[in-house]
């Protein structure tokens, strides 16, 4: 048995596309905008994007990136540790510990980075990090690499998470991770409750706002501000490849963890700096996520309007409260079949199975943007209605 047996042995993908249903890695020959083309020529719309606002072709951002990269080349050629640290790098820290309300904030080079870095820079051995079932991979992940001890508590559960916070020594170290919202389920945080759960058990919060940050808060500023309890939580991750636009993550929290981070996080240490072009996008849809507040506004009105008429034709849409809307289609099969009559149809979307999924609860991913107009939602809807009568879901 070799290492790679495992490799040759695996068919699962290639079972999918000679059913005609494969969904992944699909070619995209146009920029990232409401309306993309596929590699065909084929023209669809797009429900499957993290672009929460919109902003991937704003002419402000392409043109910051397009501005840096003249002044700064196309790359840093280094870590941010050694060589790979700009001007607009700490520039664009100074103006993210602002907007989330933090002492300081450092840019990793992913938002997964972000996480991973963190995490396993943080808990030491004698501590203990506590994670939401339905937290990101990347936290996970992070949980693995630390040294400490990882518990798991029950989605969005307070009393199983105060049950098993009460089971811990309390002279351990303890630090609560938990996406602000969801990425696949499209619900919120119970911040306020974690929050005080914490409190009691002298531990410590950290958010991932990959999601949240340019939904929620009053400015766009995340799940802390949504629910006004930026004193309360002591670190906060965001990312650059959602709302923002581009690409790369960062931590927000108080000067000393910033420090210690700088100076500890092996995947900030040893992995290049982020482009110039990626931090000058970031930074322009950063203003712009300011300057315009009626993005998040029109973001939100699309997305109450399709969660109304999603449930009038009969979809369950589990805990969605949120621009990301699961829709339940039972087996990994049905969620393949809608995901590519919908294709066929003119509507882009993500399907999401096991191992994300139980076996038998296979999600259709949509998500929308502040640049849909109620006409794209209405051309959607009826595709979304026809195609579930047609597959017998509805």
């Amino acid at each position: 048995m070799g290492i790679l047996d495992k490799c040759r042995r695996y068919n699962d993908a290639q079972e999918v596309r000679d059913m005609g249903l494969y969904p992944y890695f699909r070619e995209i020959d146009s920029e990232q905008g409401t309306w993309v083309k596929l590699s065909d020529g084929k023209e669809v719309l797009m429900m499957g994007s993290n672009s929460y606002l919109g902003l991937t072709n704003h002419p402000r951002v392409i043109e910051a990136a397009v501005k840096a990269t003249k002044e700064y080349g196309t790359g840093c050629a280094g870590s941010r540790f050694l060589n790979g640290t700009l001007k607009i790098h700490r520039e664009f820290e100074e103006e993210i510990a602002d907007f989330i309300g933090t002492e300081a904030a450092i840019i990793y080079s992913a938002g997964f980075l972000a996480n991973l870095g963190t995490i396993s820079t943080l808990i030491g051995r004698k501590d203990i990090i506590l994670t939401d079932k339905y937290d990101h991979a990347s936290i996970y992940d992070g949980a693995r690499l630390a040294f400490g001890n990882s518990i798991r508590f029950d989605h969005n559960d307070m009393k199983d998470l105060d049950e098993k916070l009460n089971k811990i020594d309390s002279k351990k170290d303890k630090l609560v991770v938990i996406d602000g919202i969801f990425s696949m389920e499209g619900d919120i945080t119970k911040l306020d409750e974690i929050c005080d759960i914490a409190e009691k058990n002298n531990c410590e919060v950290m958010v991932d706002d990959a999601h949240a940050l340019g939904v929620l808060g009053p400015i766009g500023n995340g799940t802390a501000a949504h629910y006004n309890l930026e004193k309360k939580v002591c670190i906060t991750m965001g990312t650059f490849s959602k709302s923002l636009a581009s690409m790369g993550g960062f931590i927000a929290s108080d000067m000393k963890v910033i420090e210690y981070l700088k100076h500890n996080s092996r995947a900030l240490i040893f992995t290049a700096s982020p482009s110039p072009a990626n931090i000058a996008a970031a930074r322009e849809a950063l203003k712009i996520v300011i300057e315009e507040p009626e993005r998040r506004e029109i973001l939100w009105e699309n997305t109450f309007y399709m969660l109304e008429e999603f449930k009038r034709m009969g979809y369950n849409t589990g805990l969605a409260e949120t621009p990301i809307v699961p829709l339940h289609v039972g087996s990994m099969e049905m969620a393949f079949m809608m995901c590519n009559r919908l294709q066929q149809e003119g509507v882009f979307i993500n399907p999401v199975v096991p191992p994300a999924t139980p076996p038998n609860d296979c999600l259709i991913r949509v998500s929308f943007m502040a640049t849909h107009s109620r006409e794209d939602l209405d051309f959607a809807l009826y595709k979304f209605r026809n195609i579930g009568k047609g597959l017998n879901i509805l």
